[in-house]
């Protein structure tokens, strides 16, 4: 059955983002209350207190006596709470008025019990879809949650909405939605080496390869060059080594003084 605990309230006279914020300022939490046929009215809480009161319950679950101004309590639910985007502070919340003869819509938490056999003998992983659903009830029918026995699950088995048994209520949420599946292990990767780490391998030894063909090249060109210059020069000279006459030098050949070209 659905928990109940006890608030009171005080009506708000401020109204708007203005008003709320003022209500913030003095350590109080906005809230509206609903249904019923009633009037949508403006109220504030004091902050620490409804802290207090919603820790360790399915808020909305739970069934909220909630006084107003001193008057008698009403049976309302949370239908909304909201919360400071960078902090757990609740910002506003939202009550609903029941009536004990009214069927109430409200969803309720799934709770999986017990430890899947694809779990503990095959190391498969149990993975919840689905964490809530809707139900039609009688506020004295309420059940806190709903809980699903997931032990005899193996490997590739899965619990849908239909396997869900809750008694005086009628669920609201699709039949064919999948609550609880059990997942094959996920198989260790051996990481491979990168295209850049087989780079960096072979690429010193290409550089060695190179360089001693260049160095091969080099030492080539310089046996080869080293008679070259002589007879470059000889081919100036060579005919005295033959025994011709020495030919003139031309004039560019001849520097006295002048830039060379």
């Amino acid at each position: 059955m659905a928990q109940t605990i006890s608030l009171t309230a005080s009506p708000r006279q401020a109204t708007g983002k203005g008003g709320a914020r003022q209500a913030r300022f003095r350590g109080k939490v906005p809230a509206v209350i609903y249904g019923h046929g009633r009037d949508t009215q403006p109220l504030e809480l004091e902050a620490k207190a409804l802290e207090k009161a919603l820790t360790g319950i399915e808020p909305a679950s739970t069934i909220i006596e909630l006084a107003v101004d001193g008057k008698a309590a009403v049976k309302t639910l949370i239908r909304e709470i909201q919360r400071h985007p960078l902090r757990p502070d609740i910002i506003h919340v939202d009550f609903y008025e029941i009536h004990a003869a009214e069927k109430v819509k409200l969803r309720v938490p799934v709770h999986l019990v017990g430890s899947p056999d694809g779990v503990r003998n095959a190391g498969g992983v149990l993975d919840q879809v689905t964490r809530e659903v809707e139900i039609e009830v009688l506020p004295e029918n309420i059940p806190d949650r709903v809980e699903l026995d997931v032990t005899a699950l193996k490997i590739g088995d899965s619990l849908h909405v239909r396997e869900l048994t809750i008694p005086n209520a009628k669920i609201r949420t699709e039949a064919d939605l999948t609550i609880a599946t059990v997942v094959p292990p996920r198989a260790e990767e051996v990481a491979a080496p990168t295209p850049e780490a087989a780079t960096e391998v072979a690429e010193p030894e290409l550089i060695r390869k190179v360089r001693e063909g260049e160095e091969e090249e080099g030492e080539g060109a310089a046996e080869g060059a080293a008679p070259a210059k002589p007879e470059a020069k000889g081919g100036a000279g060579g005919g005295a080594a033959g025994g011709g006459a020495p030919a003139k030098p031309d004039k560019a050949e001849k520097p006295k003084g002048g830039k060379e070209s």
